[in-house]
């Protein structure tokens, strides 16, 4: 670890040195390549705010992950994908399901938006991820903080907004196909697309299919039941007119993930496997089957001086456990949601922008298996909301609103051989939010922002009423009927700085919640084998930061760096219990990027060499990376009754290239190579599930390690029609 502290710093030297050399020699209108780049950054325009606005002008803190960061980065999953963003991390169980956790909230607390509604999948359980298509996701837009303003209940972390790629332009017909593979958990995928505009009719189809045998590590070898497949389609229907424009999207994706177990044999203190070869892509008992389907009415109506937009949205949710035989399922969730969103937002006068909707939920989830955890429950809620958005010149903007939320919630009552499983019941919760904020552009290089927030959450049916074994949490969980709804009051405080040779932000926040809902660890056993968990609640408070620096002394070289720090901690709680259990560890990140060729306006030689500049193959935006993630110990744990345990500090190397390929002018592939933990490094993310599995009698160590070392080769080839 001390050899890559000492070497990164070095050649960050060495290439700020060759960047100087480069500075002396560089084209005069080169020199601000990166300070415009960071200029058009700020000009993005960011939707989950208060309605479009331009990145620079949002007043609560919003990260963006684009295409191309999309495309280079190694990932199973969206979630994974993007848990590298500063204060942004993933609870994971094995490599195949991560669920997003915001500044140390999670779960029920974040909002995933998907086709333009929220994404309802029974997020409540520890193993349930994000039924989404990855490779549907064009780019991503992170809110960070109290969301509940636009989002109601569940917004009280953020929200995920999952951009799909944007409608072609009229006359345009484009193909699109892309595959990768890993070395460690041998996954395999591929994803092909074809979409177009032709005379304002617009379609965009698209299928994608992934597998992965087991994963392995350096202390576990292969670990048995984290292999998965995936497959998923996605159809969209529509026009594109000067009245606006009107699309229908459909949607089915499809994920087995076998359940890592984490059993040992008592004698060698090896993952006990029921199959052979660890290779295997096939499925293997225990494991679940997850169907996800969704159909989106997408529709916006440009008026005199705004436009009216309404998007319904239906969801079913299927997710099945089986245990003992491939044909059978015990667990059997079936949820069906419907969803919708009607706003108005004007046109922009005198430097004022409003907008108002109603937005709600109707849901119904039923239980169908022979085992049960949660009862079948109905859910109903609307809210009302309406925000205002107010430029003074090009230097200040304030916005703010206010939302009403109703919520009710029916518990069916369940007889079970003779005893009572669940009882009928019902609660109804009410909530009011809002926020107000500014921004000042203070010149072209720096902004300052500051907001303040109230965010609003019921309980989930899973926190009121469980009351069984979870099979893929490997726990038996118990919730309380009488619980509070959660509220938050979050301010933030951000500056950022973008010039010639350096970027920078700084978010600072501070959240205190009331009623803050979490599982606790009872002493007694319920059910031989199973942990015994229930759901209790807690004032708290967040206090953290987010910290990014990068510098460029030329275009070509980066040298990027990240903080991500919170300190969660429960309210008038003795030292065990101080605080709030799974909070992410510190994280730093910092990256060395050097890129080797950029031809952004090819010259051509004399007109006899002509045909042959256009038609040879070449390197475009060819680049090298060496980076590391270091994550600090984390020893601010929840420790009563062993609800959570230390976790050491690690450090990963991580190295990446990446290239577009070109005949002349025309890109024709991006091809990628990432090689993470490059080291081998035998770790343990304090936000694994797999660190709770057995105990490992003849080395001392509990549970199941992370992935060790990782390549991946990923190919995107777009083709234009």
């Amino acid at each position: 670890m001390k050899k890559i502290f000492i070497i990164l710093p070095l050649l960050a030297i060495g290439m700020s040195a060759l960047a100087q050399t480069e500075r002396e020699h560089k084209h005069p209108n080169d020199s601000s390549d990166v300070f415009y780049k960071h200029l058009k950054l700020n000009d993005l325009i960011v939707t989950g705010v208060t309605g479009d606005t331009k990145l620079k002008h949002a007043t609560a803190p919003v990260s963006i992950v684009t295409p191309k960061v999309l495309h280079a980065t190694a990932s199973t999953n969206i979630i994974d994908a993007i848990a590298r963003q500063p204060g942004v991390s993933q609870i994971t169980t094995g490599s195949g399901i991560s669920k997003p956790i915001i500044r140390g909230l999670g779960y029920n607390r974040v909002v995933v938006i998907s086709e333009g509604v929220r994404q309802e999948g029974q997020q409540w359980g520890d193993e349930h991820g994000i039924e989404v298509d990855g490779s549907t996701v064009n780019s991503v837009e992170i809110l960070k903080g109290p969301a509940s303003l636009m989002y109601g209940s569940d917004a009280m972390a953020g929200v995920v907004i999952l951009h799909e790629e944007p409608t072609l332009a009229e006359g345009e017909m484009k193909a699109h196909a892309g595959t990768e593979y890993q070395s460690n958990n041998g996954l395999f995928g591929y994803h092909l697309s074809m979409a177009g505009n032709q005379q304002g009719f617009v379609w965009d189809a698209r299928y994608s299919e992934k597998m992965a045998h087991a994963y392995k590590n350096k202390y576990d070898g292969y670990v048995p039941g984290s292999q998965f497949r995936e497959r998923a389609g996605r159809l969209m229907l529509g026009m594109n007119k000067q009245w606006g424009h009107s699309r229908l999207t459909a949607t089915a994706y499809h994920l087995t993930p076998s359940i890592i177990e984490g059993e040992r044999d008592e004698e060698t203190g090896d993952l006990i496997a029921e199959y052979s070869p660890l290779t295997s892509y096939s499925k293997t008992l225990p494991f679940q089957q997850v169907k996800h389907f969704k159909l989106v009415s997408d529709n916006s109506i440009n008026l005199a001086n705004g436009y009216l937009k309404a998007i319904i949205g239906y969801q079913q949710n299927r997710r099945q456990e089986f245990e003992e035989s491939a044909d059978e399922y015990e667990l059997y969730f079936k949820m069906h949601t419907l969803t919708y969103d009607v706003r108005y937002v004007t046109h922009e006068w005198d430097g004022w922008k409003l907008s108002a909707g109603i937005g709600g939920m109707y849901q119904r989830s039923v239980n169908k298996g022979e085992e049960y955890l949660i009862p079948d429950y109905r859910l109903f809620d609307f809210g009302l909301y309406t925000t205002a958005t107010k430029q003074i010149g090009d230097k200040w903007t304030f916005n703010g609103g206010f939302r009403y939320d109703h919520r009710r919630l029916y518990g069916d009552g369940l007889m079970e051989d003779g005893e009572i499983r669940f009882v009928d019941f019902s609660r109804h919760f009410n909530g009011f939010t809002g926020s107000i904020g500014a921004v000042c552009n203070i010149n072209d290089q720096w902004n300052l922002r500051l907001n303040l927030a109230r965010g609003f959450r019921t309980p989930n049916m899973s926190e009121l009423a469980s009351n069984g074994v979870h099979e893929g949490s490997i726990r038996y969980e118990l919730g309380t009927q009488k619980l509070k709804a959660e509220y938050s009051l979050q301010a933030d405080l951000g500056i950022d700085l973008t010039s010639e040779f350096v970027s920078a932000q700084l978010a600072l926040f501070a959240n205190r919640i009331d009623n803050y809902i979490f599982t606790h660890r009872l002493p007694e056993e319920i059910e031989e084998g199973y942990l015994t968990y229930a759901y209790t609640q807690g004032d708290a408070r967040l206090l953290g930061f987010e910290a990014v620096i990068d510098f460029h002394p030329v275009h070509s070289v980066h040298f990027g760096n990240t903080f991500s720090f919170v300190d969660a901690q429960l309210l008038h709680q003795s030292a065990e219990t101080k605080y709030l259990p799974f909070t992410p560890a510190p994280r730093w990140t910092s990256e060395l990027k050097w890129e080797l060729m950029h031809h952004s306006h090819p010259t051509v030689g004399h007109h006899q060499h002509a045909t042959h500049a256009t038609n040879s193959l070449k390197l475009n935006n060819l680049y090298v990376s060496a980076g590391i993630e270091c994550y600090l110990k984390q020893s601010h744990i929840y420790c009563a009754d062993q609800t959570e345990t230390y976790t050491p500090s690690y450090l990963l190397l991580n190295l990446q290239a990446g290239t577009d390929i070109q005949i002349g002018k025309k890109k024709i592939a991006e091809f990628y190579v990432t090689a993470d933990n490059l080291l081998n490094k035998a770790y343990q993310n304090h936000l694994s599930r797999l660190k709770y599995a057995e105990f490992n009698v003849l080395t001392g160590r509990q549970g199941v390690y992370n992935m060790g070392r990782n390549i991946t080769m990923k190919l995107v080839i777009p083709i234009n029609i």
